[in-house]
């Protein structure tokens, strides 16, 4: 029997492939953007207190009504916005489960989507996998900034939502306060719905502020946030985040939330419900990263790459054009074969594969292996 393919030109998300030639070569594996250090033992034990206490069954289908509270909180007191935790907030099984929700929630045969590239490889697969059509604009290194007058010649009566993600994987960019008015004005004016990914909005470098969507007023009013704890508290295979939501896009957002996973993973809930009750859990995270970035770059300092420092997230761009003239995906596959250090290429992300010849590395790393891995990439 054969099988349709609803995703016929999709190949193998290039973080498994670059995480497999990192095993198969033995590489200082920079690319798939997870920490190689362990999450707080404080945190750990307090999953293992759930359960014992007996928080083994399914938990609420929005989530653990505790957690949901906190998050309430958090928002309200780093953005002045209340989410009802009642009707205005769902737990997820991570950030991309909540990103597939709402597009499917929300995307219909021929509605467009306007994102940004280089941009997150989940978005655009599952605009088409619901019919509709992706409307890429290509932000240029070194600074990656939106062309608002770009944007808004892209806008037409098909638009349905624009995606962002700030702070902005992979280029560490960063959404300021006058970008968000201009996604406001735009997206009031034309009536569009916007997805805002913000899974790194506590990792922000150099007195920079996270522009939330739930900052700006009217711009909540048609936004779906989505975040995660496991980029924020070094646990990715936990895959536990949220959306945040006014309650008439929440109602469309759970409709398809049940029957994607109907709930998430208990124990770990009830734990980062008591975890968030101290704020310098996640206050302090952006000083934390930061020491990294500082770190990696200084030992990069005499190397040939063309740096400009990530604003945020925890991955810097590198620039190899004084390097090599190969493509991005020839030189970061013979980095991981012959200098045994896997990175991402920046190209798979671009806008009709664009090579502007850079490479995202991934800084959520031990010193000894920042150290390690900057001592081969000096030597290039």
């Amino acid at each position: 029997m054969t099988i349709p393919s609803k995703l016929p030109n999709i190949p193998t998300s290039i973080f498994s492939v670059m995480s497999k030639m990192a095993i198969d070569y033995d590489a200082i594996n920079l690319s798939q953007g997870f920490p190689n250090f362990p999450s707080d033992p404080t945190l750990n034990a307090l999953v293992e207190n759930a359960m014992r206490d007996g928080y083994n069954q399914y938990a609420p289908m929005p989530g653990d009504f505790e957690l949901r509270m906190e998050i309430s909180k958090k928002i309200e007191n780093l953005h002045n916005h209340f989410y009802n935790p009642e009707s205005e907030l769902t737990i997820t099984a991570g950030a991309t489960q909540a990103i597939f929700t709402i597009i499917a929630a929300t995307i219909q045969k021929c509605d467009e989507v306007i994102i940004f590239t280089p941009a997150y490889d989940c978005y655009a697969p599952t605009v088409q996998l619901f019919g509709g059509k992706i409307v890429p604009i290509q932000l240029k290194p070194p600074l990656h900034q939106v062309d608002w007058q770009e944007v808004a010649d892209k806008i037409s009566s098909k638009t349905k939502m624009i995606i962002i993600n700030s702070p902005h994987n992979p280029s560490g960019m960063l959404f300021t306060k006058e970008d968000m008015l201009e996604l406001q004005r735009l997206t009031e004016k034309n009536d569009i719905l916007v997805l805002s990914d913000e899974v790194y909005e506590h990792i922000i470098f150099d007195k920079n502020k996270h522009q939330s969507a739930s900052k700006f007023e009217a711009l909540a009013n048609r936004s779906f946030i989505t975040a995660s704890f496991g980029k924020t508290f070094h646990n990715t295979g936990w895959k536990i985040g949220y959306c945040a939501a006014p309650k008439h896009l929440m109602t469309e957002f759970q409709k398809i939330h049940q029957f994607v996973v109907f709930s998430v993973n208990h124990p770990a809930q009830k734990a980062l419900a008591t975890y968030l009750k101290d704020k310098t859990h996640y206050l302090k995270l952006s000083d934390f990263y930061q020491q990294k970035r500082d770190f990696f770059l200084n030992v990069l300092k005499d190397s040939r790459f063309k740096i400009t420092p990530s604003k945020g997230t925890y991955f810097q761009m590198l620039d190899f054009s004084e390097i090599s003239s190969e493509s991005d995906i020839a030189f970061t596959e013979r980095l991981t074969k012959e200098h045994k250090i896997a990175t991402i290429p920046t190209s798979v992300f671009n806008e009709g594969k664009k090579d502007f010849k850079q490479i995202r590395v991934c800084f959520a790393k031990t010193d000894k292996t920042l150290a390690e891995a900057a001592k081969i990439l000096s030597e290039l």
